[in-house]
């Protein structure tokens, strides 16, 4: 069977914004609503931060507003451009996309066209490094500054990180709350953000690992005791941030960490190029424009474990 034809105009303007949403979105912080999304940055966002002092006096007769007064400051959020420039052989994926098509396929929706497949494949990658980027990443080639790199040059690890056993976990988790101010104890989106290994010791030693639990572990269950739900500690909600390094945690209220992309920006763009008609090769060009960004509000109510 001959390889499809994939035209170069199919993909641009208007509809590229939803390949953009998929892969930008489907980051699994992003799709679980973990932090604070902010859509439709044009160029940059300032965030007002205010700090109130001598709010309260004595009650008197009088109005006088010189004891009282609010501090403004800024933190702006300025979204990277990025951008996927790369080129493949049709011949290399149309194998797989064939063999999809007749079953041999774990994906329960794929796309009836090659050149969806092919989107949707550069879509996954995208996804994964912007994960990624959002809690490790550093400013430079092919990425942006995460919330790790922005903690650390505003002030440094709140907790020296350490690494986290099943045997230490909840010690080392208590260290990070109990490092928290006492203002956003109890808050309703306050969560505590924990890379891979954290979350896997943590769920050993409620399974009797820890000496704290005993051997039987939570419910007596064993390691039986976890089927995938939700987890916390000391009644603070637990999110796994697939994109932080090993024995890494933030410890931060949902509401206090932004993430922010042009998504219905006009330079974000979508195309597939076919360059059989230009130069009769079976390669097909790839490119994706976009832009992504993080950025928190207040720096005091954040506890960094790094």
């Amino acid at each position: 069977m001959a390889n499809p034809t994939i035209t170069s105009s199919s993909y641009a303007g208007e509809f590229a914004g939803k390949y953009l949403g998929a892969a930008l979105l489907s980051a699994s912080t992003l799709d679980a609503g973990a932090v604070t999304i902010l859509p439709n940055i044009k160029y940059k966002a300032a965030m007002k931060v205010g700090s109130f002092s001598n709010l309260i006096r004595s009650a008197d007769c009088d109005f006088d507003p010189t004891t009282s007064g609010l501090t403004l400051t800024e933190k702006v959020l300025t979204p990277t451009e990025l951008q996927v420039n790369l080129q493949i052989c049709k011949k290399e994926l149309h194998l797989d996309w064939e063999a999809a098509q007749m079953g041999f396929s774990a994906f329960d929706e794929l796309p009836p066209l090659f050149s969806d497949y092919v989107i949707s494949r550069v879509a996954a990658e995208v996804a994964n490094a912007t994960e990624t980027s959002i809690w490790q990443g550093a400013a430079g080639e092919g990425s942006f500054d995460g919330f790790d790199a922005l903690l650390t040059a505003d002030g440094g690890a709140d907790v020296a990180e350490g690494t986290v056993t099943s045997a230490n976990v909840i010690a080392e988790l208590g260290k990070i709350v109990d490092a928290a101010p006492s203002t956003i104890l109890g808050k309703e989106d306050l969560t505590l953000y924990v890379s891979n290994n954290i979350a896997r010791a943590y769920i050993r030693a409620l399974g009797g690992f820890a000496a704290t639990i005993g051997g039987a572990g939570v419910d007596n269950k064993g390691t039986t005791w976890y089927n995938g739900g939700e987890l916390s500690f000391e009644g603070i909600n637990i999110f796994v941030a697939k994109g932080l390094a090993n024995n890494k945690a933030i410890l931060a209220q949902k509401s206090n960490l932004f993430f922010g992309t042009g998504l219905l920006d006009d330079r974000n763009e979508v195309k597939v190029i076919d360059m059989a008609d230009l130069d009769g090769s079976q390669n097909v060009r790839v490119v994706m424009r976009y832009t992504a960004g993080v950025q928190y509000g207040v720096r005091g109510d954040i506890v960094l474990y790094s």
